[in-house]
């Protein structure tokens, strides 16, 4: 694409409104690496949070609120901002918050106190939301033929760089301290945002509403759209799944019979990505068929990992056999639930994208939360029986989706 398309939106051959610039390929890739870097910041405690918890001299219950106020924040800031995406050009949009969120990260690079790390934890969570700016972007510029494909490539590369983040902050904590790997980030957005100013389409946005109207639009949601709600739920109970695990460990990897540092407990990122290599073929799975089927394979995955790690967890065979199965499931029910809500109409995508991921990241601040306790009071065994709790609802849910189904075609 050139720069001068890039600079101004196009418009149909009669000139009259404007028209969707075509996603190359390139344009594909760019936003699943921008998507991956970006979403990175998010994790990048968590292999951290046994060596944070030293430095500040706090408990386990203490740090994991860096971990816990980070996935909040990140649900507020997906109500908050990414409606904006239906109403705002999406190139500017993202820049600026790119810019907010370099910011961000240099504030948790230098807080002096765990109360202030903890604050720019949820700033930072607030403000990094540009991937869920670019899914709906993505989704909006793709042939509705390849729509599955391309999301499927754009939320895998965000699954890699969730779990990529842990092995560079694992790395680069264990070679030169915690707060190096964020004030590297924080650099690194702004390299991101002149990237994205410079390549990204301009395309005008697709509704014309004031702020408030639309955040009370999304309630409306919820009731228009029933399959919003269902999958808003299901993907949230999974999520919360999910961050229980990879919020807590680090400290099963430091505890015996282990005895690992931040290093180990980043590596597994680079196990992970083992799963999320299904993204791109779950997303092709679901062009032209029911992505349902995705979603119960999914769960089903995940909740295969959780035995895995009640019964192994306390050797590395073990829990890298679970996060495989993990990571595989998580993509499955991501890319389904996620491929559902594209196929209603493109001028509601990025308040459905909202709705849904807000409740999603949710569910991960309530695993991390729950996680974090149930290591406090439990051990291992808790974690796992949180993990698999919050997995039997998001299958309820399912199975309550799949019965409506069936009653509306009766």
């Amino acid at each position: 694409m050139s720069r001068s398309s890039a600079a101004r939106p196009l418009k149909d051959p009669q000139g009259t409104a404007p028209a969707r610039p075509p996603l190359t390929r390139g344009m594909v890739w760019l936003f699943t690496v921008m998507g991956a870097f970006v979403v990175a910041n998010l994790y990048y405690n968590q292999p951290l949070l046994a060596e944070i918890g030293q430095e500040f001299g706090a408990g386990r219950g203490a740090t994991g609120l860096v971990s816990t106020l980070t996935q909040a924040g990140y649900a507020l800031g997906l109500f908050l901002f990414v409606p904006l995406a239906d109403v705002r050009e999406h190139r500017g949009l993202i820049m600026v918050l790119l810019v907010v969120v370099s910011a961000a990260l240099a504030g948790v690079a230098m807080a002096p106190t765990l109360p202030w790390l903890v604050a720019a934890s949820f700033v930072l969570g607030l403000t990094t939301v540009v991937p869920q700016i670019i899914i709906p972007f993505a989704a909006g510029l793709a042939d509705p033929a390849e729509r599955g494909r391309v999301v499927g490539q754009v939320v895998g590369g965000l699954l890699i760089g969730i779990l990529g983040a842990r092995t560079v902050a694992g790395v680069l904590g264990d070679a030169f301290g915690w707060r190096w790997v964020f004030g590297l980030a924080s650099g690194l957005m702004l390299v991101l945002a002149v990237v994205a100013w410079a390549a990204f389409p301009r395309v005008a946005p697709g509704a014309s509403l004031p702020y408030g109207g639309l955040l009370r639009s999304m309630a409306g949601l919820l009731r228009t759209e029933r399959v919003l709600g269902e999958v808003a739920l299901k993907g949230g109970f999974a999520f919360a799944a999910f961050s229980a695990f990879w919020t807590t460990l680090a400290f099963n990897l430091e505890a015996p019979p282990l005895h690992h540092g931040p290093r180990a407990a980043g590596m597994f990122g680079l196990v992970g990505i083992v799963g999320a290599m299904a993204a791109p073929l779950t997303g092709r799975f679901t062009d032209g068929r029911d992505p349902r089927a995705a979603a119960a394979v999914g769960i089903g995955l995940a909740i295969a990992s959780f035995a895995l790690f009640l019964a192994f967890g306390h050797s590395i065979a073990g829990l890298v056999a679970g996060v495989i199965l993990l990571d595989a499931g998580m993509q499955a029910v991501g890319i389904s639930n996620q491929a559902r809500i594209y196929r209603l109409p493109a001028e509601l995508h990025g308040r459905l994208n909202t709705v849904y991921m807000a409740t999603y990241f949710t569910g991960g601040a309530l695993g991390s939360l729950l996680g974090s306790w149930a290591w406090a009071h439990h051990d291992w065994t808790g974690v796992c029986l949180v993990g698999v709790g919050m997995l039997a609802c998001a299958a309820l849910v399912h199975l309550r989706g799949g019965r409506r189904r069936l009653a509306a075609a009766a």
